[in-house]
């Protein structure tokens, strides 16, 4: 798919293959609102070229595709997939028509991935159900269509959302949806009678707005929405890839602390080394717990000691009458992890 955008994207500038070179990001989302398996593609694309002059690459800005454009490479992304699917096995055809095929029988999670693909319970009494869901707004009509948004044979292709190079502040936000979560905290509660109940990020055009589930239903989505280990959902192309020649050229040098340096000599760290967050900041930004100024006064907070001296931090503990043993090892709990405290 990315070759065939990338190709777009080179021909755009009056250039060919050979001469230039693009790049972009691609994270792949394997959940829909309702908590349901839908895999689909996020690609941040850049709206140009690369090309090498004077032995530094010089940036072309290509204009926007048309409708017809879009059209075009959509069909020719669709091609390319279901030649690459039937060429895996993933697909099979058969007197001019294509079904697919049962690649891994034997999964686990094939019945609950099938059943998430179509809002449907895979285990229990009530499988092979759909789920519950509340209407709680009026139907509304079909939403107007992008102008740069296309459809055929079920699959879509979206470029509508465009960034200049000065709105920092909007790719930050386009990056933090784009890797979000599958379920937000905000969006599921328990409902008095034990059930489970999802809100839906937005609205469907019938009006609901809430979708309902038992626990192990619930539990059922989650599992079908787990990647298979050791699979990257961010992936990076072109010049943007790791191992890109202009990568070094392209890519800004990560901000250094003035105040960090070399353990040998003192010099200040290079400009290529790697810009870390600290765990402080991190449970800061992450869950909202700050660790580096005092709960009571608000004043920043500094390390006095590091003490590891086993035998002093059991006397510390116990002048505080805390336990210096930690607390036994107990077994996993059955209980409702969902219930509120």
């Amino acid at each position: 798919m990315l070759r065939v955008i990338a190709t777009f994207l080179i021909k755009q500038a009056g250039l060919k293959r050979a001469e230039a070179a693009t790049g972009a990001v691609t994270l792949i989302q394997r959940f829909g609102s309702a908590a349901n398996l839908n895999i689909h593609l996020h690609c941040l694309v850049l709206d140009g070229v690369y090309r090498i002059s004077e032995g530094m690459p010089v940036f072309h800005p290509v204009r926007a595709p048309t409708a017809e454009q879009l059209q075009a490479l959509l069909i020719r992304m669709i091609k390319r997939l279901m030649r690459l699917l039937t060429r895996k096995g993933y697909l099979v055809e058969e007197q001019g028509m294509t079904y697919l095929a049962d690649h891994d029988p034997e999964s686990a999670l094939a019945p609950l991935q099938a059943a998430a693909c179509t809002y449907r319970i895979a285990l229990g009494p009530r499988a092979g159900q759909k789920v519950l869901t509340l209407q709680t707004l009026p139907s509304q009509t079909a939403r107007p269509s992008q102008q740069r948004c296309v459809n055929e044979q079920g699959f879509s292709l979206h470029a509508d959302v465009r960034l200049a190079i000065h709105q920092r502040h909007k790719l930050e936000h386009l990056c933090r949806y784009i890797t979000r979560p599958a379920i937000a905290n905000e969006r599921l509660q328990r409902h008095h009678n034990g059930q489970v109940v999802l809100q839906l990020k937005s609205p469907y055009h019938d009006g609901t707005t809430h979708i309902v589930m038992e626990p192990l239903e619930f539990m059922q989505r989650l599992a079908a929405l787990v990647p298979r280990p050791r699979l990257h959902l961010i992936r990076f192309h072109g010049v943007l890839a790791p191992n890109a020649k202009l990568r070094a050229e392209i890519i800004p040098s990560p901000p250094v602390n003035a105040n960090d340096k070399l353990a040998d000599h003192g010099d200040p760290l290079p400009p290529s080394a790697l810009a870390r967050i600290r765990w402080a900041q991190l449970l800061k930004r992450v869950f909202d717990i700050d660790r580096e100024h005092c709960p009571n006064c608000g004043g920043l907070l500094t390390i006095v000691a590091a003490i590891v001296d086993p035998t002093a931090i059991a006397k510390i503990l116990a002048h505080l009458g805390l336990s210096a043993r930690a607390p036994p090892r107990r077994p996993a709990r059955s209980g409702d992890l969902l219930a509120t405290a």
